[in-house]
């Protein structure tokens, strides 16, 4: 049984398991989470394969956690469109669903909620603010544990920050920071701190220029550690906006990371992060 390990890795402290663990032969929910583990660090067209083929499994509760993954893993590399149909899906999939609770959120209401705040991310970067906030509303009244909490965190920050209000997205960000910390998930932290980086530089506070470099230069050390790509690149580019002296190091090194994730994508996410405004240009 794989299943602890691959916890520690998707949701703790080890997002390195042993690659026996991430060979996909196990129990449905065993797959799931080597599928996220596997999108963490940018291997997406092994994680899709695996998503893929849980979506049409006989579990309903594993097979709305996978289409939520996989829409995930598209808006990872821009496609808000394509994760928009997936994240529907997992809520048609969940909406009636009940479960025991799992310490996870790989549960029903865990299901509801990673869908509806896959849905406020999908329609925040398609422009509909309102729907945006909404949604993440919508996810928030299914109290489904800490990573509901953290993920409601960083829609919470976007969507004040899309909306302009940079001091209103620092207590999103905060609430998501401490929460991945005190549950010791280190894959959480990573985006966290790049995210609440972001949110402080936004709302011009005094002293944020080191608060935000190091939540960053943490962020990129913990990733390039743990091999969460998925996560690297947008550290990078944050980081060359926060030190303009190395920008252009920075964007080299967003460039790599790009290259290897893309490599490592199907053609499907290949051909999403060519058509999206949001992924850097290869080369650019």
């Amino acid at each position: 049984m794989h299943e602890p390990a691959l916890r520690a890795a998707a949701f703790g402290s080890d997002p390195l398991p042993d690659p026996a663990a991430l060979r996909g032969d196990g129990s449905p929910r065993e797959r799931l989470l080597a599928a996220v583990v596997l999108g963490a660090q940018g291997r997406y067209a092994a994680a899709a394969a695996l998503l893929d083929a849980l979506r049409g499994g006989g579990e309903p509760l594993v097979a709305s956690l996978a289409a939520s993954a996989l829409a995930s893993h598209r808006r990872q590399l821009g496609g808000h469109r394509r994760a928009r149909s997936l994240d529907g899906e997992a809520f048609a999939k969940a909406a009636a669903l009940e479960s025991y609770p799992d310490p996870d959120g790989l549960d029903a209401a865990g299901a509801r909620a990673d869908a509806l705040l896959g849905l406020a991310a999908d329609n925040l970067a398609l422009g509909r603010l309102a729907a945006a906030r909404r949604l993440a509303g919508r996810a928030a009244e299914q109290d489904a544990g800490w990573r509901a909490r953290v993920r409601g965190g960083w829609v919470g920050a976007e969507i004040e920050l899309s909306a302009g209000q940079g001091a209103a997205a620092v207590p999103h960000a905060e609430r998501a920071f401490e929460t991945a910390r005190e549950r010791g998930a280190r894959r959480h932290a990573v985006k966290s701190g790049i995210v609440l980086a972001v949110a402080l530089r936004a709302a011009g506070r005094p002293d944020h220029r080191e608060i935000s470099d190091d939540l960053v230069g943490n962020a990129m050390a913990t990733a390039e550690e743990c091999e969460l790509l998925s996560l690297l690149w947008p550290a990078t580019l944050v980081a060359a906006d926060l030190r303009p002296g190395h920008a252009e190091e920075y964007r080299f090194r967003t460039t790599e990371v790009l290259h290897a994730v893309l490599r490592s994508a199907d053609p499907c996410g290949r051909r999403i992060a060519g058509e999206s405004p949001w992924v850097p240009a290869p080369g650019g």
